[in-house]
């Protein structure tokens, strides 16, 4: 049943799905103490609940065309290709916002990467899927919009495989994020070119798709005004 009763001013609830590492936080506000009957916002939460015990990639080809849908833990095992996005949010110096990766993620932990990253859900558009990740990991939505595509392929030290048609978005933001730190351990705002100095000075520091995708950005840049 989807209830919920005598419901006071702020109600926090995380939803841990452990096999995919994934946290679903939803904050509601509320001045009530009525029994809220299978409220749209909650019957929702309870669908994902039910229905996302492990996390699905869309298995594309090399045409962007979806092929298939995998568990994201087996699609990594099998380096299969799948749809993927990479979020760069800057600020109005220019700077590029970067997180470091939580202590307890299951690959590339405390590495630094771009703002955010993550897969596309079935039904689920670029910039959608982007916004949503943006909320779930740093805490604020912004307007984002894609910049290109491209194909990679990178393995980690554990196993596992990246291997991504990778959509890469900017947006702009100011103010600080509030990080989810299920997921993020710290973030900072850094200039472009300090970012290519210290990846090549500094390669152990960042994740090996930041390292692939930034120089993709980076060229972009080049020739592209944004």
């Amino acid at each position: 049943m989807c209830e919920f009763y005598k419901i006071e001013c702020q109600l926090f609830i995380v939803f841990l799905v452990k096999k995919s590492n994934l946290a679903i936080q939803l904050l509601m506000l509320s001045q009530t103490s009525k029994v809220i009957n299978k409220p749209k916002f909650f019957c929702i939460f309870e669908t994902l609940i039910n229905t996302m015990s492990e996390e699905k990639v869309i298995l594309v080809d090399t045409n962007d065309e979806a092929i298939g849908l995998m568990e994201k833990m087996a699609a990594h095992e099998q380096a299969l290709l799948h749809r993927a996005f990479s979020v760069f949010v800057l600020n109005d110096k220019n700077e590029v916002m970067l997180q470091q990766r939580a202590a307890q993620k299951y690959h590339s932990p405390l590495l630094w990467t771009n703002t955010c990253c993550s897969h596309q859900r079935p039904g689920e558009s670029n910039i959608l899927a982007g916004k949503r990740r943006l909320m779930e990991e740093m805490g604020f939505v912004t307007d984002l919009k894609e910049l290109f595509h491209f194909i990679y392929k990178a393995p980690f030290d554990n196993g596992l495989t990246e291997h991504e048609l990778d959509h890469v978005m900017i947006g702009r933001y100011n103010d600080e994020p509030v990080i989810n730190k299920e997921e993020v351990e710290d973030w900072k705002w850094m200039k472009i070119e300090d970012i290519k100095d210290d990846m090549t000075a500094h390669p152990e520091r960042y994740t090996v798709w930041f390292k692939i995708i930034f120089d993709e950005f980076y060229h972009y840049l080049e020739s592209h005004k944004i």
